[in-house]
């Protein structure tokens, strides 16, 4: 019977052990031995940083790599990142300026704006004589009663059910705003869409790389969510939106979550 040729000899000169279980380095590629698995023991060309072991005592103290810092551990205290050797108060990409440290990118910049434009609405003063930027209940009803007049929408729908908005079209569309009427059951997206139609806009809500038609608070800009149910906002005091008042409709690209300047389609 022929020899089955099982496992491989450890790399290391002065051991050459046959093991059945050999150990690959995931640095150098190497085959070793159990005893000399550790990058430390066969001397890894592949580590940038040798670790330095100075033996104290009989036990071994590994060496912050950090420049300047004196601390040693004796466990290795290693960064998967840089795979350098540092020491408990070091272990921290941030705490020793790790050199494949990623830089953090900027999160929710639209929802902080929005947040900011909020406190600062609510903390200046209204000047006296001027209107404020907040559409009174009282404001509304008025506005709802002109906007019966002329709104559009679907006739077979309950007056009861009937919720009417001056709606502040897309930059590029030929009118500034149409008065509308919708059914305060829908959704927003459902809103969207049958505002879409009846003001003839293109509509890619469907295509994922399209900048995507979203309904817009009149005061903070906010982008309403597409889920979110009208009646629901109606009744959300916090969200001052009135059957009466006005909502805008811009095109958004995916990231943007808030209109830079309501001001450009309702003018105080």
């Amino acid at each position: 019977m022929a020899e089955i040729d099982i496992g491989s000899y450890c790399q290391i000169d002065t051991c050459n052990q046959h093991d059945f279980l050999p150990f690959v380095c995931d640095s150098c590629s190497g085959i070793f031995c159990l005893q000399h698995r550790s990058r430390a023991s066969h001397s890894c060309p592949e580590v940038s940083v040798q670790r330095e072991c100075q033996t104290s005592g009989g036990s071994s103290r590994y060496p912050c790599s950090l420049q300047d810092c004196k601390g040693k551990e004796l466990l290795p205290v290693i960064c998967p990142q840089c795979e350098k050797h540092f020491c408990l108060a070091h272990r921290h990409q941030d705490d020793h300026k790790c050199e494949k440290l990623e830089t953090p990118k900027p999160r929710m910049a639209a929802t902080k704006k929005l947040v900011q434009r909020i406190v600062e609405s609510k903390s200046a003063p209204t000047k006296k004589g001027r209107k404020g930027t907040k559409m009174s209940a009282t404001a509304a009803k008025v506005a709802l009663m002109k906007l019966k007049l002329h709104a559009l929408g679907d006739k077979g729908l309950p007056q009861t059910e009937r919720t009417y908005f001056q709606v502040h079209l897309p930059k590029e569309s030929k009118d500034s705003s149409k008065p509308m009427f919708f059914c305060s059951k829908w959704s927003v997206g459902k809103v969207v869409d049958y505002t879409a139609t009846l003001a003839g806009l293109k509509n890619n809500n469907n295509v994922m790389a399209a900048k995507k038609l979203r309904l817009c608070h009149p005061q903070t800009g906010e982008a309403l969510r597409m889920d979110d149910m009208l009646q629901s906002l109606l009744a959300d005091p916090e969200k001052a939106l009135y059957s009466g008042g006005n909502v805008i409709l811009e095109y958004l690209d995916n990231e943007t979550t808030c209109l830079e300047n309501v001001l450009e389609y309702v003018p105080e």
